[in-house]
């Protein structure tokens, strides 16, 4: 690896799922000590972790529910201790992707959603921004978004809103914190695989790969190159902006 993040201090949140430890294991190895978020997934979080260390970087794992603030500024807190007082990268991951009707969906539901990835990215940008702020020298955030932002599916209108809430807060950011030297940038993944899903939707499975032009579904690696190149210097000019990384199907027709 070429040692883009040498010496960075990241927080990746939701990162005991398939997303969250590849771009985990993507910034380690490219040189950054990251601290590992979950909420559940311990064991998947600790076994990420561990092969960091075995390889030779740093890693911690940090257990918070996001959808309280005030565990959205612990859990900030603790990387940043973690790190010797630093942070300098934070990519937001957490996040959660029920499918219901939105005809009997009830405002609960709705908040749940909307609590878990659109209000979490709000309240630790807030206490990332904060610890980048006190120690200076700058940082990056990257939230992570989804296609469907823009191209919702059925029974996912909870999901797709907040996402596209996450794009937009993600803009709103840039504005406001980058003459702090602080760049907020979004990604938006398309279909990326996971143990079992082929399994679980093998029709959809074939429909993507028909509709890619690159002609499979994403990695978890995919992802995470998007995130190492977003808080690398390689962005410096980088921000306000959604990177795509969906192996080219948004470019499609939708008719």
């Amino acid at each position: 690896m070429s040692g883009l993040l040498e010496g960075q201090v990241a927080l990746v949140t939701g990162a005991g799922g398939g997303i969250g430890r590849g771009i985990a294991r993507r910034f380690a190895q490219e040189g950054a000590a990251v601290a590992l978020h979950c909420r559940t997934a311990v064991t998947a979080a600790d076994e990420a972790a561990s092969r960091i260390r075995e390889s030779g970087g740093r890693a911690v794992v940090l257990r918070a529910d996001l959808t309280d603030e005030d565990a959205c500024r612990r859990v900030v807190a603790e990387a940043a201790e973690w790190g010797g007082g630093r942070l300098t990268a934070l990519v937001n991951n957490a996040g959660a992707q029920p499918t219901r009707e939105l005809a009997g969906m009830a405002a609960a539901q709705w908040r749940a959603v909307v609590d878990t990835n659109l209000s979490s990215v709000f309240a630790c940008t807030q206490a990332a921004v904060e610890v980048m702020r006190e120690r200076g020298g700058g940082g990056s955030v990257t939230h992570i978004a989804s296609i469907e932002a823009t191209r919702p599916a059925p029974l996912h209108a909870h999901y797709a809103a907040s996402k596209a809430a996450v794009v937009t807060h993600a803009r709103a950011a840039a504005l406001e914190y980058g003459r702090s030297g602080i760049r907020v940038n979004s990604v938006s993944p398309g279909l990326i695989h996971r143990e079992g899903l082929e399994e679980a939707w093998p029709e959809g499975v074939r429909r993507w790969e028909g509709a890619a032009p690159a002609g499979r579904l994403g990695r978890p690696e995919d992802v995470g190159d998007a995130c190492v190149f977003l808080a690398s210097g390689l962005a410096s000019w980088v921000t306000g902006h959604d990177l795509v990384v969906d192996g080219g199907v948004s470019a499609r027709p939708g008719w």
